[in-house]
């Protein structure tokens, strides 16, 4: 046993390792990004709540299509590539990074690993789960898939969008200050409840 979590730890590790030298470019990037997810100042929930709703806003008012919208968001991502390693040490005007910095990257790139370890975990899971229970594995794909399109046909498809884009850019800033956990908790306090009062009133 000891040796598998060596072995996965190390495989980890490697993954980590290869993450922050593709990304090494981004790294100054990343990590003033981080720190707006992180919300390491009061006015950048806002900052980013407002960033957001300007291009959607934008989006909305120029009203592309569909090859459009794509053809300019790939063209804005190739700029990126080519403009960020350039100017991002001339923008943030660090040519060397404190051990801090570097820690914080390592440990960027390691929640990066992790979470897609996660998602391909949670793939495995569902062709499993195809495997071991056909039945259960077709009755939740269709009750999910129908849920999703009746929610899409009763929200717009780009105001639904934002509000998707929105809560995944809050996530990490809401995790950090504990507020997930504190909304979560408070949720099964009350489920308890309820659970509690209904097997008085069986009683």
């Amino acid at each position: 046993m000891a040796e598998g979590d060596n072995k996965s730890a190390n495989l980890l590790a490697q993954e980590t390792a290869q993450l922050e030298e593709q990304l090494q470019a981004w790294g100054e990037v990343i990590l003033a990004g981080d720190k707006i997810l992180r919300w390491e100042k009061p006015w950048f929930p806002a900052a980013l709540c407002g960033v957001v709703s300007f291009v959607f806003l934008l989006i909305y008012y120029l009203d592309p299509s569909v090859l459009t919208g794509v053809s300019c968001a790939i063209m804005i991502l190739c700029l990126a590539d080519y403009l960020v390693p350039t100017l991002a040490p001339k923008i943030f005007g660090s040519t060397k990074w404190t051990t801090e910095q570097q820690q914080r990257f390592h440990e960027i790139c390691g929640n990066l690993v992790k979470t897609q370890r996660r998602v391909l975990g949670w793939g495995r899971r569902v062709f499993a789960l195809k495997e071991e229970k056909p039945k259960m594995y077709f009755l939740t794909v269709i009750t999910a898939l129908s849920a999703m399109a009746w929610i899409g046909q009763q929200v717009h498809n780009l105001f639904l969008t934002y509000l998707i884009v929105t809560f995944l850019l809050m996530l990490p800033g809401l995790n950090q200050h504990g507020l997930i956990s504190r909304y979560v908790g408070m949720a099964k306090r009350e489920v308890n409840k309820l659970l509690k009062q209904k097997e008085k009133k069986t009683e």
